[in-house]
């Protein structure tokens, strides 16, 4: 199954300008754990709920001074909308990362979290419950 039909294509978005604060808050108002940062519509970086954390609030940084620019991650690792559920798995526990932004070409469609997938396997392993108990002799 491709990646773009279990990633969410509403994926919040920032410029590296926005300050620290609002992508707090944004994440906050949004319910998620991490904005993808934009130059457009193509993905530059990815700050998340424990970068604002640790590079933030741990380092005793002042977050007032600070934007998505210099707390994000740029070495961002992204995943094809083509590609398959074992390949986003797979670099997801190759670079120990949680969140996975899809592309088509340069351009951001979708993410999909650790969180997707997990659920994602939980509801197949719930229907292959059922089967197997549709087809065991009572007790």
């Amino acid at each position: 199954m491709p990646i773009e039909d279990l990633a969410r294509s509403d994926v919040v978005t920032a410029d590296t300008d926005t300050p620290v604060a609002a992508l707090a808050t944004t994440m906050e108002d949004q319910e998620v754990g991490s904005i993808v940062i934009t130059d457009g519509d193509t993905p530059v970086g990815i700050v998340t709920d424990r970068d604002l954390t640790v590079r933030v609030l741990g380092a005793g940084i002042d977050p007032a001074g600070q934007t998505a620019a210099d707390v994000m991650t740029e070495d961002l690792c992204l995943i094809d909308r083509g590609a398959g559920f074992y390949e986003a798995a797979d670099l997801m526990s190759e670079h120990g990362i949680r969140r996975l932004p899809v592309q088509d070409g340069d351009s951001l469609v979708g993410i999909i979290t650790a969180d997707d997938l997990t659920e994602l396997l939980a509801d197949e392993q719930q229907k292959l419950a059922e089967v197997i108990r549709g087809q065991r002799p009572a007790y």
